[in-house]
C-alpha cells in the first residue's frame, strides 16, 4: 500500500470518526435514503411531544386558565377588525361591556394575529388547543437546534423534550394559558444560540460579529417584543448579558458589536407597535399594570418565593406562587446538578474548543466535550435567575429600566428552560455511554418521566371550577353584543371600569354629562342599565357601528350631552354635524358625552391615525432597509470568509 493511500485512509477514517462524535450521519454507516430521513426523526418526536404535552387542553378545554378569556376576546375582536377591512386594528371594541378600550395598541400583536388567522380556518373550539401546540413544538425545537451546537441529535432531541415537558412551559399553559410567554419558549433558546455563535474565529472582529448570526438575533428580539412585552424585557437584558460574558471569554468585542447592532435594529423593526404603545401609555393608567394604583398582587415585593402574606387580597397570588415557588427551584436544582455531573465526568470544558483539541491526545474525546464559549453563558442563567426569586434582589428590580414591569419575579424561569434542558440531557447522555443496557432504559425512563409531568400538571394546574365562562357562554355572550369586563391598565387616567354600566344603548341623551346610567345590585357588580331607570331622556341606535367608526343620527329635545358607549381615547376625531366636537368632559366611567344643541344631531366618530403611530411606521420601514443592508453584509462576509 502506498503512502498516499495510507494518508487518504487516515483521513477518511478521522473524518468517519468526527462525524459520528458530533451525531452526524457517516457515508460508511448510513448508506443511501436512511441517513436523509434520520434528519426528520428528531423533530418528528418532539412534535409527538408537543402533541401529548398539549392533550390536556383538548380533552379539558382552556377555559378555567387564567388568562384565557383576555387572548379569547382579543382574537375574536381582532378576527372582527379584519372581517371589517381594519388589517391593523388598534381598538378592541367588546371589552367595557361594548364601551372598548385600546387593547390592541398596548399588547404585542403577534399572539392576536396568530389566535385570530387560526380562528378563520379552524372552529374556535379547537383553536386553544392548537396554539399551544404549535408553541410547545417551537420551544422544543427551538431548544433543540441550541443544544446541537454541544450535542448529537439524539441529546438534543431529548433536550427539546426536556425544554417543553418543563415545570414552567406546562404551567403556562394549563394553568394560565399565557401564550406570549409561551412565545417566549420559542424565541430564546434562538437568541442564545445566534448571540453566542462563533463562525469565523480567524476573521477580524466585524467580520466575526456579521458571521451570519446578526440578522436571525435581530428579527429573534423583534419577536420577543411583537410576542409579549415581559419576554421582549427579559430577551433585552439576557442579550446584553450574554454579550458581554463571551467578549470575556473571547477576549473581544465582536459579541457587543453582534448584540448592538441586532438589538437597535431588532427594536426598530417593533417600533410600529413599540413607539405608539410608549407614547400613548400616557393617555391610560398603565401603572394599574405594576400594581402601584392597583392590585397589590403585581407588585414584585409581593411575589417573592415561598410567601406568606395576611391580606386578604393576595391570597390568590400565593396560591400561585406556592406552584411557582416549588417549579422554580427544581429547574434551576436540575439545572445546576447536571452541571455538576458534566463536570465530574469531564463533558465540560475550561478551555476553548480549539485549545482542547490541540492539547487533548484524544481529539475525538475533546469534540464530545461542551466548549467552554457555550456552557458558560448558560450556566450562569440558572443562580441569577433564582436570586431575582429574592428579596435580597430588590434593588435590582428598582434600578434597571421596565424590570417591573414584569410583574412577576418567576416569569424569569422563563429563561431558564433552554438551560436546563440542555444540561439535563447532556447529563443523561452522559450516563448512557457505560453499557448498551442503559441506552435502552434510559430514554425510555425518561419518557415515562415526561409523562408522569404532564399527568401531574394535568391534574394539579387545571382549574374546572369554571370561575371563567366557558367557550359557548364567552362566544354566545360576544355574539349577543353585550361585552365584557375591561382591562383596568387600559382605562384612561381617572375613570373607572368598574362604574360602567351594562346594557347601555349605543347612544343615551340625559340633561347632565354625568348622569350615572345604571344601578349596581351589589357593591362587587357593575351597574345595569334598564329604560325604566329613567337615567336617559331618549336612546338613539348607531346608523353604523364598526370597530373604528360610529355614527349617529337622532334629534335632540333640547340643548343637553349624547352619552356614547364608547370609552373616550385623544385617538377619537368626534364630529358633530360636521364639525369638530370642542369641551367634551370627563365622565368617571371614561364614555364619551357629546354635547349637543336642539334639533337634527349627526355625531360621528372615527379613529385617527397618530403622529407617533406615522413615527413607529417609519422607523420599522427604515429599519427593514437597514437590516436588508445588513443581510446583504453578512452574506459577502460569509463567502470572504467561509466557516
Amino acid at each position: 500500500m502506498s503512502l498516499s493511500t495510507r494518508i487518504e485512509g487516515r483521513i477518511e477514517g478521522t473524518t468517519q470518526r468526527a462525524k459520528l462524535s458530533r451525531g452526524l450521519p457517516s457515508a460508511a454507516a448510513n448508506p443511501g435514503k436512511p441517513a436523509r430521513w434520520r434528519r426528520f426523526a428528531g423533530p418528528a418526536v418532539i412534535l409527538l411531544a408537543a402533541a401529548i404535552a398539549s392533550a390536556p387542553i383538548w380533552i379539558h378545554g382552556a377555559a378555567g386558565a387564567d388568562d384565557f378569556d383576555f387572548h379569547m376576546i382579543s382574537w375574536l375582536d381582532a378576527q372582527h377588525s379584519w372581517l371589517s377591512g381594519i388589517p391593523y386594528p388598534h381598538w378592541a371594541p367588546s371589552p367595557n361591556f361594548g364601551a372598548g378600550e385600546p387593547r390592541f395598541v398596548f399588547y404585542p400583536p403577534l399572539t392576536w394575529v396568530l389566535g385570530a388567522g387560526l380562528g378563520l380556518i379552524l372552529p374556535w373550539g379547537l383553536v386553544p388547543a392548537i396554539m399551544v401546540f404549535l408553541l410547545l413544538g417551537g420551544t422544543g425545537l427551538a431548544t433543540r437546534e441550541l443544544a446541537r451546537q454541544m450535542l448529537p441529535d439524539a441529546p438534543a432531541t431529548l433536550a427539546g423534550c426536556a425544554a417543553l415537558f418543563s415545570g414552567y412551559a406546562l404551567f403556562t399553559a394549563y394553568e394560565r394559558l399565557a401564550v406570549g410567554e409561551l412565545c417566549g419558549g420559542f424565541w430564546i433558546p434562538l437568541l442564545l444560540l445566534f448571540a453566542n455563535r462563533d463562525r469565523n474565529p480567524s476573521a477580524a472582529p466585524w467580520g466575526r460579529a456579521l458571521d451570519g448570526s446578526t440578522l436571525p438575533l435581530a428579527l429573534i428580539l423583534a419577536g420577543c417584543w411583537l410576542s409579549d412585552a415581559p419576554v421582549g424585557v427579559m430577551a433585552s437584558y439576557l442579550l446584553a448579558a450574554v454579550a458581554v460574558a463571551a467578549a470575556v471569554m473571547a477576549r473581544s468585542w465582536f459579541p457587543v458589536m453582534r448584540a448592538s447592532i441586532a438589538f437597535i435594529s431588532g427594536v426598530a423593526l417593533a417600533a410600529f407597535y413599540l413607539i405608539p404603545a410608549a407614547w400613548e401609555q400616557r393617555w391610560v393608567d398603565i401603572l394599574q399594570a405594576t400594581g402601584v394604583n392597583g392590585d397589590p398582587g403585581l407588585k414584585i415585593e409581593n411575589n417573592w418565593l415561598f410567601p406568606h402574606h395576611q391580606d386578604p387580597a393576595l391570597k390568590l397570588h400565593d396560591q400561585t406562587l406556592h406552584f411557582m415557588s416549588p417549579i422554580a427551584v427544581s429547574m434551576v436544582a436540575v439545572a445546576l446538578a447536571s452541571l455538576i455531573v458534566l463536570w465530574l465526568r469531564g463533558k465540560i470544558s475550561a478551555t476553548s474548543r480549539g485549545t482542547v483539541a490541540a492539547e487533548d491526545r484524544d481529539a475525538d474525546a475533546a469534540r464530545q466535550r461542551i466548549a467552554r464559549s457555550w456552557w458558560i453563558p448558560l450556566a450562569l442563567i440558572p443562580p441569577v435567575v433564582i436570586l431575582l426569586q429574592l428579596p435580597e434582589s430588590l434593588p435590582i428590580w428598582g434600578l434597571f429600566p421596565k424590570l417591573r414591569f414584569l410583574q412577576f419575579p418567576w416569569r424569569w424561569v422563563l429563561i431558564v428552560e433552554a438551560p436546563m434542558a440542555v444540561f439535563f440531557a447532556a447529563a443523561v447522555w452522559a450516563g448512557m455511554s457505560r453499557g448498551r443496557w442503559l441506552r435502552r432504559v434510559i430514554p425510555a425512563i425518561c419518557a415515562l418521566l415526561f409523562v408522569a409531568a404532564t399527568a401531574f400538571a394535568m391534574q394539579n394546574f387545571f382549574r374546572d371550577d369554571h370561575r371563567a365562562d366557558d367557550l359557548p357562554s364567552l362566544l354566545s355572550t360576544y355574539i349577543s353584543g353585550a361585552g365584557f369586563v375591561g382591562t383596568d391598565e387600559y382605562a384612561s387616567p381617572g375613570s373607572d371600569n368598574s362604574i360602567v354600566a351594562t346594557g347601555l344603548p349605543d347612544a343615551c341623551f340625559a340633561d347632565n354629562f354625568d348622569t350615572e346610567l345604571g344601578i349596581a345590585a351589589n357593591p362587587v357588580d357593575n351597574p345595569a342599565w334598564r329604560p325604566e331607570q329613567g337615567s336617559c331622556r331618549s336612546t338613539a341606535t348607531a346608523q353604523s357601528r364598526q370597530p373604528e367608526h360610529m355614527r349617529i343620527d337622532t334629534v335632540a329635545a333640547h340643548a343637553g350631552f349624547l352619552i356614547l358607549r364608547l370609552r373616550s381615547y385623544p385617538a377619537w376625531r368626534v364630529t358633530v354635524n360636521g364639525r369638530l366636537a370642542g369641551n367634551i368632559p370627563v365622565r368617571d366611567d371614561g364614555l364619551i358625552a357629546v354635547p349637543v344643541s336642539q334639533g337634527p344631531v349627526e355625531v360621528s366618530v372615527d379613529w385617527t391615525t397618530t403622529p407617533d403611530v406615522v413615527a413607529g411606521r417609519s422607523v420599522t420601514v427604515l429599519a427593514l432597509l437597514a437590516l436588508i443592508a445588513v443581510g446583504l453584509t453578512e452574506r459577502k462576509l460569509r463567502r470572504t470568509h467561509p466557516s
